[in-house]
């Protein structure tokens, strides 16, 4: 067996695709006969477990402090909207699920940089070295205000972090190249087509 299927956090997607497939039809026949909506099974709740933390470990999201809110997050939102996973739309559940866990994981970021930035401003609006003094006198420890200094570089990697993330979220997805094919081979079909409409009225 190889080392991918025996990963902590592999995920078959056939598999995975199958068990939402059975859940999906437990869910149609559940709303026919007005009854209350199935659990997804035991499978499916450690498949979200691990595409989640999977995720967790890429390097866009590796080094954040609050990676375990993150993590939970992302398997609340998962369950949260996984009945709309549409089977005969898409046979990529893993995927689904992952672009779910993702735009969970991006808003979980912009909360705590949103708090984080509150803080350091109010810390920066104070004299903290004069307030230290008063406090504790000129012999006092300045581990509170080296401390305060790394926070902001923190917030400032953090917040550069979150605009790559942004700017990759909001960045255009390029249409398949089958489409531009597609759409040559009509545009120079319609000109043939043209072309021997025009003949034909010469020759007329």
């Amino acid at each position: 067996m190889s080392d991918k299927t025996n990963a902590a956090h592999y995920v078959d997607n056939k598999e995975f695709f199958a068990a939402m497939c059975v859940w999906k039809q437990q869910m149609i026949e559940a709303e026919v006969a007005g009854n209350p909506r199935p659990q997804c099974s035991r499978y499916i709740g450690e498949c979200f477990v691990k595409i989640c933390n999977h995720l967790a470990y890429k390097a866009n999201f590796v080094n954040y402090s609050y990676r375990d809110e993150m993590v939970l997050d992302g398997i609340e939102q998962c369950l949260r909207y996984s009945h709309n996973f549409n089977p005969e739309k898409s046979k990529n559940a893993f995927s689904y699920f992952t672009q779910i866990a993702y735009y969970a994981f991006v808003r979980r970021i912009k909360k705590e940089s949103r708090q984080e930035i509150t803080k350091i401003n109010y810390l920066s609006s104070i004299d903290l070295h004069n307030l230290l003094n008063d406090i504790e006198g000129e012999a006092s420890s300045r581990d509170f205000l080296q401390w305060v200094r790394e926070q902001i570089d923190v917030i400032e990697r953090d917040k550069e972090e979150l605009n790559k993330l942004t700017t990759e979220e909001n960045k255009p997805k390029r249409r398949p190249l089958y489409f531009d094919a597609k759409e040559k081979k009509e545009t120079e079909e319609k000109k043939e087509t043209e072309e021997a409409s025009l003949d034909n009225v010469l020759e007329i």
